[in-house]
């Protein structure tokens, strides 16, 4: 590797996720702590060449005024960062507070204007750093699920949607396009439509950018990812998997919509029939307590049968702070996607399905075997 630094863009830069991404890469950079759950860590991915830790700017967009410190110190309460960490790392939070630019309202701008103002403000974040690349990641609120539209079909009824002043995209693609716009990589770490749209893939494949997605495999779909496969491989037929998800703080509130939640309740529903390779009645219930904040509790009720149909059953209960499980994985997607710019790949990135419950260019949804797929195309010469 060179001496080149690459930008990490965060939109919803003053959520906890994003919050959680910024204080802890400070504190690990600082030798502070170790850099557990990074996947791009580990030593079948030291052959990559990945741009260093302490060689990650970042920045992002947010429609709040929130300061980084006071966000980090509200997580430490809650128990998610360290409060000893909060001294060593409110200058770096400062810092990348200065970084943060006015994200986008529906409503406040035409949209095609919206577009050149937020990858404009990409531009000016990676001329003012001196960045070799930048990779924009979608941290912020799920979207409701998204109704077609005739502008979403093709990149030039698109164009001809903004010069007319319509506004066909959900914000999550507004955001997208614009990384795209500037030249820079994406990632959707949400359920949200983001480039999964033709007009916004054609739009990547114009500026020869990479990108991937979509919605962060932390917590009840990691665990279903590797028991699923068992399962199949043991020949035991699963007839049902019911699910109930209690989480609260930012994404209990947005999933308490009904729309919203049906977009996150399609991701995590994905990929079960795929990999038990038969249809199974699987419900999905997702309930705000607010009380939990950056906590969540999945509570997983399967039922099987075995040799000479016997009936039997399954229950397990996942407890974890989602910050804490998604900032790694988003420090990693920006290490790969930078690999894959410096590489000038372009289009989306099957190769990593391994981070995703609903994943762009691939059907494969086994962990282990995900995580094989990743790591060979990572090492490749």
């Amino acid at each position: 590797m060179t001496d080149e630094r690459t930008g990490l863009w965060l939109i919803g830069a003053r959520g906890s996720v994003a919050t959680t991404v910024a204080a802890g890469l400070a504190l690990i950079t600082a030798g502070g702590a170790a850099p557990d759950g990074l996947v791009t860590e580990q030593p079948e991915l030291a052959g990559a060449h990945l741009v260093p830790l302490g060689h990650l700017v970042l920045g992002g967009h947010d429609v709040t005024d929130v300061p980084l410190v006071k966000r980090a110190a509200q997580l430490a309460d809650a128990g998610v960062i360290p409060h000893a960490a909060l001294a060593l790392v409110s200058d770096e939070l400062d810092r990348t507070c200065h970084r943060i630019r006015h994200g986008h309202r529906d409503g406040e701008e035409r949209q095609a204007d919206a577009v050149e103002r937020l990858a404009g403000d990409i531009r000016a974040f990676a001329e003012a750093e001196s960045l070799a690349r930048v990779v924009v990641v979608n941290v912020s609120s799920t979207e409701p699920v998204v109704v077609a539209h005739p502008a979403h079909a093709a990149l030039d009824a698109l164009e001809q949607a903004w010069a007319a002043g319509e506004s066909p995209l959900p914000a999550s693609s507004v955001y997208a396009a614009a990384a795209f716009t500037a030249g820079a990589a994406f990632v959707d770490f949400t359920p949200s439509t983001g480039a999964r749209l033709p007009a916004l893939e054609q739009l990547a494949q114009r500026h020869g950018v990479p990108w991937g997605g979509s919605d962060g495999k932390t917590g009840e779909t990691l665990v279903k990812s590797v028991l699923a496969p068992m399962f199949a491989a043991r020949s035991l037929r699963v007839r049902s998997w019911a699910g109930t998800n209690l989480l609260g703080g930012g994404d209990g509130a947005t999933l308490a919509d009904p729309e919203a939640m049906e977009s996150k309740a399609r991701s995590k529903a994905r990929g079960l029939e795929a990999m038990l390779g038969h249809p199974v009645d699987g419900p999905v219930h997702i309930d705000n307590i607010a009380d939990l904040g950056d906590w969540k509790t999945a509570w997983d009720h399967l039922t099987f049968s075995g040799f000479l149909g016997t009936r039997m059953s399954m229950q397990f209960t996942w407890q974890g702070c989602d910050s804490s499980l998604a900032a790694p994985l988003v420090i990693d997607l920006a290490r790969l996607l930078d690999l894959a710019a410096r590489r000038g790949e372009t289009g989306p990135l099957p190769a990593l399905g391994f981070f995703f419950k609903d994943p762009v260019g691939s059907d494969e949804h086994r962990l282990f075997e995900q995580h094989r797929i990743l790591t060979e195309w990572a090492t490749a010469s």
